[in-house]
């Protein structure tokens, strides 16, 4: 249960926005992926929780249909760059981190949760986020409030306060 792992309800966290890039898959299906060079080339040091907030962005999000439209995804390989940087918490304004058409696998899934192998379930994933373009990118302290359910998932508010660097 999530009320059994999650203790701690302030991290540091920053918040980044990108352009998930296209690519034509073997089949000839076009996808949007969230790529690790992408990542990679991110500095989010410090933090406990990363916020991914992709773009274009704007309100439609907020009520979009995702259903059936093959929406953008994170590379598997992204995972082990996001915990190697010692990120617990991923926010991410997508409606999963896996492809919408993946046969169940949810490889990002369990590559984050390091699962068979060396389950880490203390992390956690927060999809269908939305990060307002007035919000900009940077350090924030994150207040995770999450709902008390009984439950290995719970809806979640996340709530962002700006960290000045005064």
């Amino acid at each position: 249960s999530i009320n059994e792992t999650i203790h701690n309800y302030f991290y540091r966290a920053t918040l980044v926005s990108i352009l998930p890039k296209r690519i034509v898959r073997d089949n000839g299906d076009i996808d949007f992926v969230i790529a690790p060079e992408q990542i990679e080339a991110l500095d989010f040091s410090g933090s406990d929780a990363l916020i991914i907030r992709t773009m274009p962005n704007d309100s439609s999000k907020t009520n979009r249909n995702y259903s059936s439209s093959n929406p953008p995804y994170m590379d598997v390989a992204c995972a082990s760059i996001i915990i190697e940087r010692g990120i617990e918490h991923l926010l991410i304004d997508l409606p999963s981190v896996d492809r919408e058409s993946d046969g169940g696998v949810l490889a990002f899934h369990h590559a984050f949760w390091q699962v068979p192998h060396a389950p880490n379930y203390k992390r956690t994933i927060t999809e269908l986020i939305y990060a307002d373009n007035s919000i900009v990118d940077g350090t924030y302290i994150l207040n995770f409030q999450i709902a008390p359910f009984n439950n290995d998932a719970a809806p979640s508010r996340p709530v962002l306060y700006k960290v000045n660097s005064e």
